[in-house]
């Protein structure tokens, strides 16, 4: 694992600024504590920060190619590089390193472009081609590895694996994009599509760029998508079968690495079946670590203590008191964007556990975006049953009018919690979808904004360009097109946005084997009935589990990490709330209602409603303005 940067002129190969590069990947240091280097040449600057985790002396970057045609910056790990390797020396190729950054100098020396398609693991690189004098930059399917570009006023682009290594340019404008805030304040955070700085964009996961010099600058193109049109025939048992050969290949192949490697372990489904195929495939007892917590409702470290005894793990656990908002300004530091998932401080939180004594930790994420293992998933698909019913002509105005007078109940137990239901139900499978994954509806926005905001967000609303990708899914029905929006949204933008920031900063390398690309176009194939069925999410990774993992693992609610934000709010942070509809960075933007916003901050407060999420969000907001030194 590692982190990356580069200058490359698009129009005259004039000089590029050595220090320039050396001063981005200063600031992502943390990437890769272990090696450090820049190349330059006429147009062009790479630079490279080393995180050692397969061929530890061998592998130095940037690396050129064999034949001095091509250099590389690399994030990532490439699972199947022994196997390409000895397919590119059975054509011809040599080799004098044992890593996997050489294949893919080689598998572009053979393949060109192509060469992403041959590629199995995660990344994000950059080679440039010196008799071409091009550059191509490429990011993996699922996004799991981050690439940040921008245009600059010398004619430049300027990429980097963090915003933090753009900032460090002093040609990139700080200036938020109040788009971005709209996304923000809807999701929570800022979707692939966009970046909170104006200017700057994110490669997309599956997508890549090939830039020349002289060449208009061109759009992302697309190299992998997820298909969920056609469907998998075959006997649950067979079906089974294929799920646990396609999930143990892919937990065997995320096990290479030269330096010790481990595991988290939360105790839920997820987390324990990639356990279970560890040591399977182990001689030697698994690492793995979860945290606790001091409040009794929050700690599911008992699960994961029953997962450890079972497999025989080497296990390490920390009890932490829920109570750490201290350190939420260096929370919000490692995200750049404005992030309000507020499971990053837990997550950091374990990263730094299993960096005690690992390099290297899989995780279980994936499985509820590939396998239908969320709550509003059954939601969705019960919705659909009731839309397919009632035509949109009834259910529009009777639900909507339902919806808009049912109270707000989030105290209330989960079956009277009805408003939501209702509001998703007036609209179409798509509308009803991108309701329940908001963290704020479009009327909550809208009474949050000022005028002078709504003037700059103008008719773009962030539920458009999700609805747009819904409706234009290759699938075949709602739950098709959640889960393909999950995949394409929610998993890069906010899961994979969390594991990345937050192992990372500790120098840790996160690995994901649910989310093999082989395992996800399985996934996507199956019938609805074998990921929902009777009220169960990931119902065919539960039935092929239960040979693993016991009943009260498998079948116990889904929880997650837990951040008691409602109380700090009531409590150490309750000045800190009302702060930010005063004196703050965000406030001085005045794009906010400051009365209303702190008539939320009074109601929360006082105990009269949970306010928390709007407010922790908003908080992150004003952190990340003033992270990126905007006034």
């Amino acid at each position: 694992m590692c982190g990356i940067a580069g200058i490359y002129h698009l129009e005259t190969p004039k000089p590029v600024d050595r220090a320039r590069v050396e001063a981005m990947c200063d600031a992502i240091a943390h990437r890769g504590p272990d090696g450090q280097g820049v190349w330059t040449a006429p147009g062009v600057a790479l630079g490279h920060r080393r995180l050692s985790i397969i061929d530890l002396a061998g592998s130095p970057q940037p690396m050129a190619s064999l034949d001095g045609r091509a250099m590389l910056v690399f994030n990532g790990e490439i699972y199947n590089y022994r196997e390409l390797r000895h397919d590119l020396k059975a054509a011809g190729e040599h080799f004098r390193t044992d890593g996997d950054s050489e294949v893919i100098l080689a598998a572009w020396r053979r393949w060109g472009p192509d060469c992403v398609t041959r590629l199995f693991g995660m990344f994000a690189f950059a080679i440039y081609d010196l008799d071409a004098r091009t550059l191509f930059l490429a990011r993996d399917r699922l996004g799991v590895k981050p690439l940040y570009y921008a245009q600059l006023s010398d004619g430049s682009l300027a990429f980097g694996s963090e915003l933090k290594a753009l900032t460090a340019h002093p040609l990139l404008r700080r200036e938020i994009d109040p788009l971005a805030v709209e996304d923000y304040l809807t999701w929570g955070y800022v979707p692939d599509d966009r970046a909170i700085l104006k200017g700057v964009s994110k490669l997309p996961a599956g997508h890549s760029l090939l830039l020349r010099h002289g060449a208009p600058m061109p759009r992302p193109a697309q190299w992998w998508d997820v298909s969920f049109a056609e469907r998998r025939k075959g006997k649950p048992a067979d079906l089974e079968a294929e799920l646990l050969h396609l999930m143990r290949q892919a937990v065997s192949s995320r096990m290479v690495a030269d330096v010790p490697l481990g595991a988290f372990l939360s105790g839920g489904v997820d987390s324990s079946s990639v356990v279970a195929f560890m040591a399977e495939a182990s001689g030697n007892p698994v690492r793995t670590c979860s945290i606790g917590f001091d409040v009794a409702g929050l700690d599911e470290s008992a699960y994961a203590t029953k997962i450890a005894q079972r497999f025989g793990t080497n296990h390490a656990s920390r009890i932490v008191s829920p109570d750490d908002f201290a350190a939420i300004d260096q929370l919000a530091g490692m995200f750049d964007e404005p992030f309000a998932d507020a499971s990053a401080l837990p997550t950091w939180r374990v990263c730094q556990l299993a960096r005690e004594s690992v390099t290297v930790a899989l995780s279980g994420d994936g499985a509820d975006e590939a396998l239908g293992g969320y709550r509003r998933h059954v939601f969705q698909a019960g919705e659909d049953r009731v839309r397919a019913l009632l035509p949109q002509s009834l259910r529009g105005p009777v639900f909507g009018a339902l919806g808009k007078v049912y109270p707000k109940a989030d105290w209330a137990p989960r079956p009277l919690r009805a408003k939501s239901t209702l509001l998703a139900l007036a609209g179409d499978s798509a509308q009803g979808y991108a309701r329940s994954m908001a963290f704020l509806p479009p009327e909550l926005r809208d009474r949050l904004y000022s005028d002078e905001f709504r003037r700059l967000r103008g008719d773009y609303r962030a539920e458009d360009p999700v609805l747009a990708l819904m409706r234009g899914a290759p699938a075949r029905s709602g739950l098709d097109r959640a889960q393909y929006a999950d995949l394409k949204v929610w998993l890069p933008g906010d899961i994979l946005t969390k594991v990345d920031r937050t192992s990372m900063s500790v120098s840790l390398e996160a690995r994901e084997p649910l989310l093999d690309h082989r395992l996800i176009e399985f996934a996507a194939s199956l019938p609805e009935r074998m990921r929902v069925q009777g009220g169960q999410g990931k119902w065919l990774m539960k039935r092929a589990m239960r040979r693993y993992l016991p009943d009260d693992v498998l079948f116990r609610p889904k929880q997650g990490f837990v951040t008691p934000i409602a109380q700090w709010f009531r409590g150490p942070l309750a000045e800190t709330a009302r702060d930010i509809a005063g004196g703050t960075a965000l406030a001085r933007t005045g794009w906010f209602n400051q009365r209303r916003l702190l008539g939320l901050v009074d109601a929360h407060v006082s105990g009269t409603s949970d306010n928390s999420r709007l407010l922790w969000q908003m908080l992150m907001l004003d952190k990340a303005f003033t992270s990126l030194g905007v006034n």
